[in-house]
């Protein structure tokens, strides 16, 4: 009876216990300034993946194409980023916290807290499915913006705003398991330094190590995204498949899918470097 007691007195606490949104808001203001500072190599990598054509190429077509261009469908990836890194901090938080109030070991709470923000995560991907068109040359007559887009899929059915939905559920879950758990314990190996300017520099350099391991681990899951989201109407296709046909129309070599994986390491350094830091300095002014 006395244990039954406890296991409801911890369900209580669980149900009942106020929502951090410091993090949220954390993770909000850490994408805002990111996104803003990486989106032109973001496109420059999303031309490699997209044609599979090396940097110098695709460099080539952005600035053929001008600074206009360059800068078209970042309202998309701002959207969805500023929610997805508050989604991804405050709900990865909100529930391992909660599961340790159970006594669950901190592991499977760090693990099971990744999945369900990365899940989650997944209810913005209409917002990079738009930007994937909007960043293919082939629809710049096509569509003038953002909102055109978004009206445009509606034709098709609500299912076409979640075309590829598959990679990113593979992507997303995992991805962030990695983050957090090699981020945390980084921070108990890594001693607490008072000098800021060293303290941010660890924090850069953390961030952007773990981005670039797994970026570059995830890498084909972001191919196959692309080459699923870029078409519009028809029938959905298996991710699976489309990663053989990849494979197949590049010559059969794994090398040639990971086209643009050199200057998506060097986006994820900054990437990630630029996120941890913001989020690191956010936080300690926030609390």
């Amino acid at each position: 009876m006395k244990g039954r007691l406890d296991i409801l007195h911890k369900m209580a606490n669980v149900l009942t216990h106020k929502i951090n949104w410091k993090e949220f808001a954390c993770g909000w203001g850490a994408a805002f300034i990111n996104v803003s500072i990486t989106y032109p190599v973001n496109k420059l990598i999303f031309r490699q993946m997209l044609y599979g054509v090396g940097i110098m190429p695709a460099f080539r077509q952005l600035r053929k194409e001008g600074l206009f261009y360059l800068y078209r469908g970042m309202m998309p990836p701002m959207c969805q980023k500023t929610l997805s890194m508050s989604i991804m901090f405050g709900v990865y938080e909100e529930v391992r916290r909660g599961l340790l109030a159970t006594g669950c070991n901190s592991y499977v709470a760090k693990a099971a807290g990744s999945l369900v923000s990365g899940t989650t995560e997944a209810i913005l991907m209409p917002f990079e499915r738009v930007q994937t068109i909007l960043a293919d040359s082939k629809y710049h007559q096509n569509y003038k913006n953002t909102i055109h887009v978004f009206r445009d899929l509606r034709r098709y059915g609500y299912g076409e705003y979640y075309r590829g939905l598959a990679p990113i559920l593979l992507r997303n879950g995992p991805s962030n398991v990695g983050f957090f758990i090699i981020r945390e314990e980084l921070q108990e190996i890594i001693p607490k330094n008072k000098n800021v300017l060293l303290r941010t520099s660890i924090e850069f350099i953390s961030g952007a190590m773990i981005g670039v391991v797994l970026s570059s681990l995830f890498y084909p899951l972001n191919v196959v995204k692309i080459a699923m989201q870029k078409k519009i109407g028809g029938p959905s296709e298996n991710p699976f498949k489309i990663l053989i046909k990849i494979y197949k129309e590049r010559g059969g070599k794994i090398r040639y899918i990971y086209y643009g994986v050199q200057l998506n390491c060097t986006r994820a350094f900054i990437s990630w470097g630029v996120m941890n830091t913001a989020y690191e300095r956010l936080k300690s002014v926030i609390y």
